[in-house]
């Protein structure tokens, strides 16, 4: 599965060390052509990563290219290594929160930011068409960079939008679950760096995932038990490259992942409220409205990307927004760098937590409560056709056809899109009941349907 900013796939049936090598080549022929010769290289903790990470290479050499190897990181410390090495492209081995049996390449430009489409379809052409090989005078070389996570760390806690010592004051105690990734690497140093006491489970960063490794509410049932019989104050979970961030509260109930963002944007607002100029909150189409209320009651405007990563950061870098992200647990700090940081979540959601010296379910329950329910049907031939009569339809709503038709009303919301994945039409509606969104994605699908 190719998108714009890398390629997945099923190990050794869609994913091979060939394949890896020739895209690893035609990233390095690309940044060759900008003028740098230098590519950042890191990975997560699959099985699969130490074979594809060898493929990368090679085929980073063969243009050319000098490889800066990280090892085992979180996608967000090679985002930070790609600018502090001034190098042309990053390349990162992980599919993220994909099975286990996946994986994936993810391409990032001079910038630390994924590659937008341009860039992407670029990088794919000389894929295909094979890009140019060095000499055996022109080869590339690889040197070993082993600081990149304390370097990630540090600069964290030198953040002005970070209080490390209201964080330290409250001693919290904290339960991680790092699901063997990468995150078992750098969230237990963090939080030891913050004075917090630490209850952890699966640490060892070897790849083999003892659950479906995206941090859904269903998937938090082993944390959740931690947090309840260790009494911590807030649970954690992270997915294998360590960009998303998901909470449980301290009853050991998961609270969505919609308010990891919502609580580091109350965080960082909370801050600002000098700033002469109304701060500027970015996130996408599809995350909650628990989100725009953190950003509407903290005096911050707040905008809407299309889905995606290199969506909301290219937004966010072109309309100087102060703090965003994505409703599935990313939290984005344009002032650090723009995209997904789970350990930065974790310092600015342990402050709000600090700074409000409740509970953390007391704080979800003090906001006001949404529901969202999601759906699928099978994609028809003609989508504009049906948009057309949504519109219709719902003659009221708020339109925005960015990506796919987002309809939107006061307190609720429904968004239809195509999936890039599968032959489908996914929805997302978001309302203060459960049955309330039931109802919208149902009305929706019928006329779709028919």
């Amino acid at each position: 599965m190719i998108s714009v900013s890398g390629m997945r796939g099923i190990v050794g049936a869609d994913l091979t060390p060939e394949l890896v090598a020739r895209h690893a080549a035609a990233l390095g022929a690309w940044a060759r052509a900008a003028g740098h010769a230098a590519v950042v290289l890191g990975r997560d903790s699959r099985t699969s990563g130490p074979m594809f990470a060898a493929a990368a290479s090679a085929g980073l050499m063969s243009v050319g290219c000098d490889v800066i190897n990280l090892g085992v990181v979180p996608t967000p410390t090679v985002q930070l290594a790609v600018t502090h090495h001034k190098a042309g492209a990053g390349l990162i081995i992980t599919a993220s929160h994909n099975p286990v049996e996946w994986n994936a390449l993810k391409l990032l430009g001079p910038d630390g930011i994924f590659l937008d489409a341009a860039a992407g379809a670029a990088v794919r052409a000389l894929a295909d068409e094979g890009p140019p090989r060095a000499g055996w005078d022109g080869l590339g070389s690889v040197k070993e960079d082993r600081n990149a996570i304390a370097r990630h760390l540090d600069g964290l806690l030198a953040l002005p939008e970070v209080d490390v010592r209201a964080i330290r004051r409250r001693k919290f105690h904290v339960a991680i679950d790092c699901v063997r990734g990468a995150g078992g690497l750098v969230i237990p140093r963090l939080l030891e760096r913050l004075h917090c006491r630490v209850s952890a489970i699966n640490l060892e960063a070897d790849g083999r995932f003892p659950r479906e490794p995206e941090p859904i509410p269903e998937n938090l049932g082993a944390l959740g038990n931690l947090v309840r019989t260790t009494g911590a104050d807030i649970g954690m979970a992270v997915d294998p490259d360590v960009d998303r961030l998901a909470l449980v509260d301290e009853r050991g109930q998961p609270i969505g992942e919609d308010y990891t963002l919502a609580f580091a944007v109350r965080a960082v607002l909370r801050g600002a409220g000098s700033a002469l100029e109304p701060s500027l909150v970015v996130a996408n189409l599809s995350t909650s409205l628990v989100v725009e209320d953190a950003a509407g009651e903290g005096g911050a405007r707040f905008l809407r990307s299309p889905v995606g990563e290199a969506h909301v950061a290219r937004m966010m870098a072109d309309e100087g927004a102060l703090i965003g992200g994505e409703g599935n647990g990313g939290v984005m700090l344009p002032g650090f760098h723009t995209g997904r940081d789970a350990p930065l979540g974790v310092a600015l959601v342990l402050q709000y937590v600090a700074l409000e010296n409740r509970p953390v379910s007391a704080l979800v329950t003090a906001a006001p409560q949404y529901k969202i329910v999601k759906a699928k049907v099978q994609r028809g031939s003609d989508l504009q056709v049906a948009y057309a009569a949504l519109k219709k339809r719902f003659p009221h709503a708020s339109v925005d056809e960015r990506d796919g038709l987002r309809l939107a009303w006061a307190g609720r919301w429904v968004h239809l899109r195509p999936s890039g994945t599968e032959p489908v039409v996914r929805f997302i509606a978001e309302a203060p009941t459960e049955q309330e969104a039931e109802e919208l994605i149902e009305g929706c699908r019928k006329l779709l349907q028919s």
